[in-house]
């Protein structure tokens, strides 16, 4: 069982930055893939970024690449996604997912564990 708890959301101009970190407990943090997904009122819950257990693999949806940036600290069992040049289209609730493997996906499918998920807004 790993359980995921999420930080960093909040209120943002547009063109600003946030940081999101997930904690998460158990002992082989670095055996599960991690995801950082996001869902907007009325939509589906999309993969934005995701890393591999090591950490040397990474996914980013089209529309956050070269804006967002995961990285996963195994020392420290956390994950983070660094968002910058945030846009009003950002605004979601966005979790935090580990999945039982070391390679990423994007499909929320493959994630087993969510956290319970961190409002970010950013206003134009």
């Amino acid at each position: 069982q790993v359980q995921l708890l999420e930080s960093g959301g909040g209120l943002v101009q547009a063109g600003g930055s946030l940081r999101l970190s997930c904690a998460a407990s158990g002992r082989t943090f670095s055996s599960y893939a991690m995801g950082w997904f996001r869902q907007a009122p009325g939509k589906e819950r999309t993969c934005v970024a995701a890393i591999s257990g090591s950490g040397s693999i990474t996914y980013y949806a089209d529309s956050v690449k070269g804006r967002f940036t995961i990285s996963r600290d195994n020392a420290k069992n956390t994950v983070f996604l660094q968002m910058n040049s945030l846009k009003p289209e950002d605004s979601a609730v966005y979790y935090c997912a580990a999945r039982v493997g070391p390679l990423p996906r994007r499909l929320q499918n493959e994630y087993v564990y969510w956290g319970q998920g961190t409002q970010v807004t950013v206003s134009s």
